[in-house]
């Protein structure tokens, strides 16, 4: 009975040791590990933080190793939605993968790749339509939802220097608010031209700091009232007023990227539908996802004709907020497409591209700019393309990118900029009344929305499927 038992426990010892050495045990290694082991063989030094390797491992990792340092490090990398990029002659920095950006050299690659294809202006003008129509299919917008009333609710105007302001809600689909603030000139009967001004994600526990509510966002939309134009301020889908009807965590949802397009054409149906404004003179612009929204419009809606998207437009770097990359029209068509593209759809329309020194359209200069210029090239028209870099500042919509804009608008436009200078010449913003959270509300402190009014993303939903 001993020898039996003894024989018994030998043979599940001799099945435990032979599990044990498998191959995909054998071969599994931390990646922690694996990574000193790389930086040892290759003579180089890998940059990431401990909490991306945590608990990561790596099968059959010495297998993966070839001679180039950078093969090597995507064989490893990649099955574990890691990347790298090389950041000095030894050195290495790992991050985690994020679909929506790429490097510049890639981005570069790809803008070339773009322009070989465009063989004439007729194949570009075919590769637009083909775009928009495949953007519309991916934002799910084919069929575009049946255009309803828009039934727009107006508060009380208020009276500044040079330009007046009311609130203003649209109902874009049927329930569904799209809240926001209209600027006119003082003086004059019109018709004026019409600016769309949407904003970007800029989120602040101070609700005068957030949003459409921004200093910056107001400096711009009265000074350009001041010039002579109307201009709408407008909301992000679940920013604002509109998380009465929606959370904020619906925001980061790929229905919004849906959503706030369609609410970008229905502002210029309600501002088209005043009047006072000129339906042949509309301008675009905003910043970072503001920018997105700004070239994405100008690209399917040829009523807009000028467009100034600012620190958006990149060839390697694609939005990280699902409202922006959420949906794949980056994907459209076998050589796919970028910002950059999408932004060049604008021509032969006046576009200016605003970019600065430290974030993704660092580059503009040297990699962007001379993409756009080719594609104006083929109208003849490289004059209505214009870059203002700003190197050594970051990712806003300040003062000095205003500056730069004012003029842009006022020459394609029919602005008059001197409206707004002093006595030496110079854009004078000084005039301009920034007003708290509350004053620019629609639906007040208390949020009373219509009796109408739709409430949850489920159910806007269904009333957008309602209108196809």
């Amino acid at each position: 009975m001993k020898t039996k038992l003894l024989i018994i426990f030998c043979l599940l010892n001799l099945n435990v040791l032979v599990k044990s050495q498998q191959p995909a045990d054998v071969y599994r290694k931390p990646l922690k590990d694996v990574l000193t082991d790389i930086e040892r063989r290759y003579d180089i030094k890998l940059q990431y933080s401990e909490s991306l390797v945590k608990g990561a491992e790596v099968m059959y990792p010495t297998w993966r190793y070839r001679v180039d340092t950078g093969e090597t490090l995507s064989n490893i990398l990649l099955p574990l939605d890691l990347v790298f990029q090389k950041t000095g002659d030894k050195t290495y920095q790992i991050s985690r993968f994020n679909y929506y950006q790429r490097t510049p050299e890639e981005g570069k690659r790809h803008l070339d790749k773009l322009l070989a294809s465009y063989t004439s202006l007729q194949v570009w003008e075919a590769r637009k339509t083909e775009l928009r129509k495949c953007f519309l299919e991916q934002l799910n917008l084919t069929p575009m939802p049946r255009k309803t009333p828009l039934n727009p609710v107006y508060t009380t105007k208020r009276k500044f220097d040079g330009y007046t302001v009311e609130n203003v809600g649209i109902e874009t689909i049927p329930g569904v608010y799209l809240c926001g603030s209209l600027y006119r000139p003082a003086k004059g009967r019109g018709p004026f031209p019409a600016v769309l001004s949407p904003h970007g994600h800029f989120n602040s526990t101070d609700l005068n700091e957030n949003g459409r509510y921004r200093p910056d966002q107001q400096y711009r939309c009265a000074m350009l009232a001041k010039m002579g134009a109307v201009v709408f301020s407008y909301e992000m889908f679940g920013y604002g007023e509109s998380l009465l009807q929606v959370t904020k965590a619906d925001h980061r949802t790929s229905f919004t990227s849906t959503m706030q397009t369609l609410n970008s054409m229905r502002v210029i149906d309600f501002l088209t539908s005043l009047p006072y404004v000129d339906a042949k003179r509309i301008g675009v612009t905003g910043e970072s996802g503001g920018g997105t929204q700004t070239f994405l419009l100008t690209a399917l809606d040829d009523r807009v004709t000028v467009s100034v998207p600012v620190v958006m437009v990149s060839s390697y770097y694609q939005g990280g907020c699902a409202c922006e990359s959420g949906l794949p029209i980056h994907s459209c068509s076998d050589l796919l497409t970028n910002n950059v593209e999408i932004a060049a759809m604008a021509s032969p329309r006046p576009l200016m591209v605003i970019s600065d020194g430290q974030d993704w359209t660092q580059h503009v200069p040297e990699i962007e700019f001379p993409f756009l210029q080719k594609v104006y090239g083929m109208y003849g028209k490289q004059s209505n393309v214009e870059n203002v870099h700003l190197a050594n500042e970051g990712h806003d919509y300040g003062v000095s990118k205003r500056m730069p804009m004012y003029d842009f608008m006022a020459k394609h436009l029919g602005l008059n900029i001197n409206t707004v200078k002093d006595k030496t010449g110079r854009i004078d913003e000084s005039k301009v009344t920034i007003e708290k959270y509350d004053a620019q509300l629609v639906f007040g402190k208390e949020g009373v929305l219509p009796v109408t009014a739709v409430k949850g993303l489920d159910k806007i939903k269904e009333v957008m499927k309602s209108l196809q």
